[in-house]
């Protein structure tokens, strides 16, 4: 989960949510591949934070801090188990699908490589596989990180705006670099609720709004993840909607 501070309370965007915005935000951008490629891309950005393990079969959430409150996804390890379960599930929408998911793994955990025998295996494993399935695709290793470029970049904007990242006083900050290589920012000159400004522009249209449902809670502490999935389950929504606009 995505857990932001309120003066109430707790809002709480779940990653897949989380995905679902970084998805639309890929769908406004200009199709760079052949249709069943870049349907395969947007569908690598809408399941990438799929597969959780609390979410399977119990009903569960993240968790809890020490103190009780919601816990953010950055409070959690690693789980080798979601990642694996990430990438299992990307094969059987075929090896482009899978390809960029197992990118994405790589990107994100590359840096605990030495920890544990266990996870150096798995990352030794997605980059035999990556090479295997560029070679099965007929790709090369600049094209398939360009392709995943664009995955990241929308992650990034995505988490931006759901962890309400955006600096103020109209300050500007780096989204990521694109597909094409350029670098990208945002800033958001009129304060909360003003149009966010993006430069330089990388969509089809000249204005889009976004959006993405969260669920507020009043409750500041819980006793277990029990009581905290109810009360999420309970919950009134949200919907956090921000207007994307060409500098």
């Amino acid at each position: 989960m995505i857990v932001n501070s309120t003066p109430a309370g707790w809002q709480i965007i779940y990653q897949q949510a989380h995905a679902l915005l970084a998805m639309q935000l890929a769908w406004h951008w200009p199709p760079t591949l052949p249709p069943d490629r870049w349907v395969g891309l947007l569908a690598a950005i809408a399941q990438h934070d799929d597969e959780q393990d609390a979410w399977r079969g119990r009903g569960g959430h993240h968790g809890l801090t020490a103190a009780g409150a919601p816990a953010n996804f950055t409070h959690k390890p690693f789980s080798l188990e979601q990642a694996a379960g990430v990438l299992a599930a990307a094969r059987f929408q075929g090896r482009w699908r899978s390809l960029l998911t197992s990118l994405h793994l790589s990107c994100l955990y590359e840096g605990l490589r030495g920890e544990s025998e266990e996870i150096t295996s798995f990352l030794d494993y997605l980059k035999a596989r990556q090479q295997e399935w560029r070679r099965g695709l007929k790709l090369t290793k600049a094209e398939a990180q360009q392709a995943y470029d664009l995955l990241h970049w929308c992650d990034r904007l995505s988490l931006i705006l759901c962890r309400h990242e955006i600096p103020e006083m109209g300050r500007a900050v780096e989204i990521h670099h694109g597909p094409d290589g350029r670098r990208y920012d945002l800033r958001q000159p009129q304060g909360p609720g003003g149009p966010v400004l993006i430069e330089p522009w990388p969509f089809a249209a000249p204005e889009l709004e976004v959006s993405v449902e969260a669920s507020v809670l009043t409750q500041l502490q819980f006793r277990d993840d029990a009581e905290l999935a109810a009360a999420l389950r309970a919950a009134p929504i949200e919907t956090l909607r921000w207007t994307l606009r060409r500098a």
